[in-house]
């Protein structure tokens, strides 16, 4: 195992080289894994594997980077969980394992790192993303690996789940009740992730990776490919340029931070952009995959949850975020959050 503690560069990509954890320390903004934009990284142990990539969109992270280096324990069907994504980010909540949190404080000196595994596959379990047992988790994971071994040929769903072994059961029912989608929108999700990936980084020919992947001709990639991102391959390659410096997500994002508290007009952020609102909505949409609005509420959440675990009350967060009776912020923080204010404090204090 090796354990680094470094500040990473403003959107540079880090490649993922081995089974990797990453633990935040600070920061504030977002992060990219596999074009993907997080805003709610804080307290959490984000798994990713090889192949994968991460970049920090603002200047003031602090990061712990724990890479596990031992091949075989990944092997084990209970781990793999942690590190194949289905739809979204791999992650544990460090406020629902207390185990998970110990070793990370004490991570710089201990070196059994199986033991953080071991912990965070069983707290994924417990978390239980998919409402699924034990049994038809392990399918679900087979299907993701036959999925990972053979996104670049054209196999028809039959000839994909003839390749999977379902164990009695009927795997793509499975997929599609606890996922809630179709095994073969995951192929395509998966095939389409890939393909960003030759095109963003590599010099490759539009042609060559359309044929890699399978494709008829490069033509029909286009049309399949601007189906799914709205830019052709080529669009996407230019405006996708990471070595390139790009300040706006880092603008939007420290404005947000300073001013959230007192502020949810999009049009004071339009003006301190030097931007219309229409504009700014499409370049956040774009640059983020995300609304302005939905940026807003997620600072709001992110500060009321900092306030609740430093011991304030309901009433006195909600007039420091602006909100006209305690019982508004109460109903704003459990329709964001999934959870009350209250059981918010219990959840943390009781892990």
């Amino acid at each position: 195992m090796t354990i680094e503690k470094f500040s990473p560069e403003i959107d540079k990509v880090y490649f993922i080289e081995n089974y990797t954890l990453i633990h935040i320390l600070s920061g504030k903004g977002s992060i990219q894994v596999d074009f993907n934009d997080y805003f709610d990284w804080q307290e959490k142990a984000i798994f990713l594997e090889k192949g994968q990539y991460i970049k920090f969109l603002s200047d003031d992270f602090e990061v712990r980077r724990i890479e596990f280096l031992d091949k075989n324990k990944f092997h084990n069907e209970e781990v793999r969980v942690l590190f194949k994504h289905l739809i979204s980010l791999g992650y544990i909540d460090l406020m629902e394992c207390a185990e998970c949190r110990t070793f990370l404080s004490e991570s710089l000196v201990n070196q059994n790192a199986s033991h953080i595994v071991d912990v965070s596959a069983k707290q994924w379990f417990w978390q239980n993303p998919f409402n699924a047992n034990r049994e038809e988790y392990q399918i679900i994971f087979d299907v993701k690996d036959v999925i990972d071994l053979e996104f670049g040929n054209r196999l028809t769903s039959a000839d994909l789940m003839g390749l999977i072994n379902d164990r009695g059961y009927n795997a793509q029912e499975l997929v599609k009740n606890k996922i809630g989608f179709s095994v073969k929108n995951l192929m395509g999700a998966k095939r389409l992730k890939e393909s960003k990936k030759e095109i963003a980084f590599t010099d490759k020919s539009i042609q060559e990776i359309s044929y890699d992947f399978g494709f008829k001709d490069d033509a029909y990639f286009n049309r399949v490919f601007k189906n799914s991102t709205g830019q052709t391959p080529r669009q996407f390659r230019e405006s996708f340029d990471f070595e390139k410096r790009d300040l706006f997500v880092q603008n939007i994002l420290e404005l947000l931070h300073e001013y959230h508290t007192q502020e949810r007009s999009l049009g004071f952020y339009a003006d301190r952009m030097n931007l219309s609102v229409k504009t700014l909505s499409k370049k956040v949409q774009s640059k983020m995959n995300t609304s302005l609005g939905q940026l807003i509420r997620l600072e709001l959440i992110h500060t009321a949850k900092l306030m609740l675990l430093a011991g304030e009350n309901v009433t006195a967060i909600a007039a420091q975020l602006g909100f006209e009776e305690p019982n508004h912020f109460s109903s704003f923080f459990k329709r964001y959050s999934g959870i009350t204010p209250t059981d918010f404090k219990l959840k943390k204090y009781n892990s």
